[in-house]
């Protein structure tokens, strides 16, 4: 199995300022002369960490990952004012263009597979290849499977319960009412609500039970953004239109694509991967035969790593 590349610091980082009041924090690694690829955290709401900089040969690679629009370092933290699916697209050219590179290979997981999709649905021309991992096409469906009660919550009926317990009395289970739980005054509720959503999710990531992952993704400033944000863009049908993703296909289906699915993913199940594969007939379906939704679980990890070095011998155009 492919291990991660050796821990690596980056080279320069810094705040851009892209208006609506927001600073979105921006971290260049690996070689400066390499092949540019822009890393998009999952979530939404997750941020980036330090082992998302080791999916790429360092000695290859210009590596630049950032936090989304109110999370991680990015400021102001939690924000959700002027956040939105096209906002983020909007905001990733404007880091494309303020380094000054031509194209870039761009890399996406989780929610970060979405803003892949409609980012090079929308910039096609500046997309050397993709490559995308644990596929969220953001249909009503696929939020109702995870968060409003539907099938993850059969499979994971104890952790659902243990979720469900931390809402106030009388509130029913479902993203709308998290939402304004979250978004409201009682703060102390907002949190406790944030904290079982977050683990709620981060439980179900893994095929094998592994509880430093969830430690490690679950402290307070992690919960607050990853629950906030979601509810936030769930609520809101994650600012697409019926069906958009599937349905602009044929925008990108030119672009070399590979994608990296868990078969047991409970968070976004397998079938978001296969409809993509089957309107991207260019494209390879990588499945994890061991794994579930996490990019850490061994097989998964394995898949992304040799996705990216293969993806060397593709030069921008």
């Amino acid at each position: 199995m492919n291990e991660l590349f050796p821990e690596i610091e980056p080279f320069a980082h810094f705040l851009l300022d892209v208006g609506d009041g927001h600073q979105l924090y921006i971290e260049q690694c690996g070689n400066p002369n390499g092949q540019p690829v822009v890393f998009l955290h999952g979530g939404p709401g997750a941020g980036c960490s330090t082992n998302d900089r080791r999916f790429f040969d360092p000695a290859k690679y210009h590596i630049i990952l950032f936090d989304q629009r109110g999370c991680g370092r990015s400021l102001p933290h939690g924000s959700l004012e002027q956040n939105e699916t096209a906002i983020l697209v909007a905001d990733i050219e404007q880091i494309r263009e303020h380094l000054n590179i031509k194209q870039w290979h761009v890399f996406g997981g989780s929610w970060g597979s979405t803003l892949s999709l409609v980012y090079a649905q929308t910039h096609s021309s500046s997309v050397t290849a993709l490559i995308l991992r644990g596929i969220f096409l953001g249909r009503p469906e696929d939020t109702n499977w995870a968060f409003n009660g539907g099938g993850g919550t059969r499979i994971f009926a104890d952790y659902w319960q243990d979720y469900l317990e931390a809402l106030p009395a009388g509130e029913k289970a479902g993203v709308k009412s998290a939402y304004k739980i979250m978004i409201g005054d009682d703060k102390a509720a907002a949190k406790k609500v944030a904290k079982a959503w977050a683990i709620w999710e981060i439980r179900c990531c893994t095929l094998e039970p592994n509880d430093e992952f969830v430690a490690a993704l679950t402290d307070e400033d992690s919960c607050w953004t990853l629950s906030r944000h979601e509810a936030h863009y769930m609520a809101h049908h994650c600012f697409l239109t019926d069906n958009q993703i599937l349905a602009n296909c044929y925008k990108i289906s030119d672009i070399p694509t590979i994608i990296v699915h868990g078969r047991y993913d409970i968070v976004c199940p397998f079938d978001n991967a296969w409809l993509l594969h089957q309107q991207l007939p260019k494209s390879t379906l990588v499945i994890s035969k061991t794994a579930g939704h996490a990019s850490i679980e061994p097989e998964t990890r394995h898949h992304l790593i040799t996705a990216t070095n293969k993806m060397l011998s593709l030069e921008a155009g």
